[in-house]
């Protein structure tokens, strides 16, 4: 099997160097660069498996690496995980919303970036085979027969929250902006704000009953699903 390679983009060196030790010892390959500029053409060389992206980087910033990346043809589905200091949630909320797929607030353990890491990289393989039935966290969830059961309980959905639950549990873990999900509603509905959200949110929590909590809130920037 191919080792997976990730790509370290931190212009901290000793961070670079303490990341890319227990990286490789939990089996990775590790290839790192100091800044934005280098990060991008070491991405397009490397083509890696994830990429592991600070912020707050000399020159180009961690955001407008993400955003090439994105716009990239041969880059834009290669998982992103940021890494940001605390207190940064404004450019946390501008990094989901620029498809990066996760973040990780400084100071971190070494074991949380490798559970992140491992779960961005399951998801990424999930979603490359895309599926009309998705089980995660006690809720099926059928596209096809638009059909939804929690706990093996059948649960009447609207349109509307059947749509936002088909995407929170077809991507578990991952955090979703407020404006991703009204993105996401808007199509063929009407007007959808950040208090609509809300409210349709609370009222799948409710109708999921004891999976309802899997929905979980991020202060400040929107919402997951815990599988």
């Amino acid at each position: 099997m191919a080792q997976t390679t990730l790509l370290l983009v931190e212009d901290e060196p000793d961070l670079v160097d303490l990341l890319s030790f227990n990286l490789e010892r939990a089996g990775y390959r590790v290839e790192s660069a100091l800044t934005g500029e280098d990060g991008l053409q070491t991405a397009r060389r490397l083509h890696p498996d994830l990429v592991l992206l600070d912020l707050m980087l000399p020159g180009m910033d961690g955001l407008e690496v993400c955003r090439s990346l994105r716009q990239s043809a041969e880059l834009r589905d290669t998982p992103v995980i940021m890494l940001t200091a605390r207190g940064e949630e404004q450019d946390i909320v501008r990094g989901l919303e620029l498809g990066a797929d996760d973040y990780i607030t400084k100071p971190f353990s070494t074991p949380v970036v490798l559970a992140r890491i491992k779960a961005v990289l399951r998801r990424a393989a999930d979603e490359a085979e895309p599926k009309r039935v998705v089980e995660a966290g006690g809720v099926r969830l059928d596209a096809d027969r638009h059909e939804v059961t929690a706990e093996g309980l059948e649960v009447s959905l609207t349109a509307t929250e059947f749509k936002l639950l088909t995407l929170l549990v077809s991507r578990p873990g991952r955090v979703f902006t407020r404006q991703q999900i009204i993105d996401t509603l808007h199509e063929g509905f009407a007007a959808v704000t950040d208090r609509s959200v809300d409210v349709q949110v609370v009222a799948l929590r409710r109708k999921l009953g004891p999976s309802g909590p899997r929905i979980e809130t991020v202060r400040g920037v929107g919402y997951r699903f815990r599988a």
